[in-house]
């Protein structure tokens, strides 16, 4: 989300926010009532209220399309529980809609590496993950994702050691985030890349037509999903909710 942060900072952010969310259609089904439909019969009825309150107060946040949308998360807390995760790692935070739903999800003395520049962001969340209580299971980094990850290999305890890790960042740097992340996450772990479809321009020849926001990483992602279709040392999976989030499965040191 980096390089959206950037474009935003020189964009009209209610036209920029209007076109994300109506190119796509939402969810990148056919229709926004099917993307409504889901959400409304099996996303909101299980949504945690801690969690609709933290989405309802960022509702009208320029930059709320930076948050994980909510069936998105919802198919992390499946994730999270199927693995019994317990140790995570976060690339990319922003007001921690995510960040909280998976310290609800983890055991009691569970632990997340939450890694991102914006504090700012995050504190806007910090009284619902203080209201949940699960503040001790978080330590938050305010700081760029890489020198963070290459720091916490130089311990060879952490090598291998969490269960899940979720990535919601720029996309300049994925290649290098996956590099350290395989490194990271014990074999049967699992990485999930959040926007993958790229607001579904990934498909088109030349984005070009394409809102300019779309078009900034366009490249950059198109070239990730090549990457990770091609590694041997995951399983894959990619699937259009949110944005796009493809699952990946480590398999092998």
């Amino acid at each position: 989300m980096v390089e959206i942060m950037k474009y935003a900072a020189h964009a009209n952010l209610s036209h920029v926010k209007q076109k994300l969310v109506s190119e796509g259609p939402s969810g990148l089904l056919q229709s926004d009532e099917l993307y409504n439909y889901g959400l409304m019969t099996s996303v909101y009825p299980r949504e945690a209220e801690i969690l609709k309150g933290l989405r309802d107060a960022i509702a009208n946040h320029p930059q709320s399309y930076f948050a994980t949308a909510p069936d998105g998360g919802q198919f992390i807390a499946l994730l999270l529980k199927l693995l019994n995760a317990k140790k995570t790692i976060e690339v990319g935070v922003f007001t921690g809609y995510s960040l909280l739903l998976t310290a609800l999800t983890i055991p009691q003395d569970g632990k997340i590496t939450a890694i991102d520049v914006d504090r700012e962001a995050y504190e806007i969340g910090l009284p619902f993950i203080k209201k949940a209580n699960v503040e001790h299971k978080i330590d938050f980094v305010e700081s760029q994702a890489l020198p963070i990850l290459t720091k916490l290999l130089e311990n060879q305890e952490n090598e291998s050691s969490f269960d899940f890790a979720f990535v919601n960042a720029d996309r300049a740097n994925l290649k290098n985030y996956h590099e350290r992340l395989l490194r990271l996450v014990r074999v049967g772990g699992v990485i999930m890349y959040d926007n993958t479809l790229w607001g579904g321009t990934v498909a088109l020849a030349d984005p070009s037509s394409a809102h300019p926001m779309r078009q900034f990483a366009w490249k950059d992602t198109i070239e990730f999903n090549k990457m990770i279709a091609g590694d041997p040392q995951v399983d894959i999976s990619q699937v259009a909710l949110g944005d796009g989030m493809t699952i990946c499965r480590r398999i092998c040191w």
